[in-house]
């Protein structure tokens, strides 16, 4: 165990809710958060639609997609309001659907958009090995075999079945090294800062069900992330911790969202994205109703 193990807590739907940017009367689209969304590649373009339409079901005011033509057109047809040129963002989600062993010089040149700024960052996927050229605060989103590849990177071996076998101990200890916040996806997902001056903000979130384990599904969670962080941006620039919390909502609202999506049979990546919508509803509702009190 690591001499700064945390004290896990479970992320709860009424601290979920407090995680949720209701649009007031004075915002507008750039007030509600602008995501900048370098995802998806030729060969898997799907990924850029999957995340996109999961952020704009999260509550954010606009998505700026940067692509393969290819991804733009089929995004373009499924959110006819997303941009698909360079400007003002609050976040930045980028990796998803993308191989680092297969970067053309615009993708690369699109990763440095990212990785050069002031932006909060979410990194998923196939733009993991990106972080130590980030100096904004930044959240992963690796499942436990992305991890195994992340912690390589800085000299630590360890397979999948140790990660699987103690989740905890491997995200804190990916924490610790990346200098980022990190979510390690799973039936429990966990999610912790680095340790800082002996203390660490450590959260899990247990899915109702496994029905999110299904092709595409991170991509939906790598969306939802990063609308979050985008609506939050400023607080985040204040604060890195935040990244927890909105991480931690993010994974509660995909897992809420499969479960919610089931209720009529096996579902897809897909319909997770379009159920998003319909947590985030919930948990407003919630805020304004109080906390709800268990029996």
């Amino acid at each position: 165990m690591q001499e700064n193990a945390a004290p896990w807590r479970e992320w709860t739907e009424f601290d979920a809710a407090r995680c949720i940017a209701v649009p007031g009367a004075d915002d507008d689209k750039y007030s509600r958060g602008v995501l900048g969304v370098v995802t998806g590649s030729r060969a898997y373009p799907g990924a850029a639609v999957l995340g996109v339409e999961a952020a704009s079901r999260a509550g954010l005011g606009m998505i700026r997609y940067l692509g393969p033509g290819r991804a733009s057109d089929m995004v373009l047809r499924a959110r006819p309001e997303v941009v698909t040129a360079p400007g003002r963002v609050q976040a930045w989600l980028a990796g998803s659907g993308m191989d680092p062993d297969d970067r053309s010089e615009r993708s690369r040149a699109r990763l440095a958009l990212v990785t050069g700024g002031d932006r909060p960052v979410v990194l998923d996927a196939g733009a993991l090995d990106l972080v130590d050229r980030i100096s904004a605060p930044a959240v992963l989103t690796p499942h436990a075999g992305e991890l195994v590849t992340l912690l390589g990177r800085f000299g630590i071996e360890v397979d999948r079945a140790a990660v699987n076998a103690d989740p905890a101990h491997w995200a804190e200890h990916a924490a610790d090294r990346t200098g980022t916040v990190v979510l390690l996806k799973g039936r429990v997902t966990h999610v912790c800062a680095p340790a800082t001056g002996g203390e660490r903000r450590a959260l899990t979130i247990g899915a109702p069900s496994s029905w999110a384990a299904t092709a595409g599904s991170g991509d939906v969670l790598g969306g939802i992330v990063g609308a979050l962080v985008a609506t939050h941006s400023e607080e985040v620039l204040q604060d890195a911790t935040r990244l927890v919390d909105l991480a931690a909502t993010g994974a509660y609202i995909h897992a809420w969202a499969a479960a919610e999506a089931a209720a009529s049979g096996p579902i897809t990546a897909l319909d997770i994205a379009r159920a998003t919508g319909g947590v985030v509803r919930r948990l407003v509702g919630g805020m304004e109703r109080g906390p709800r009190i268990e029996d």
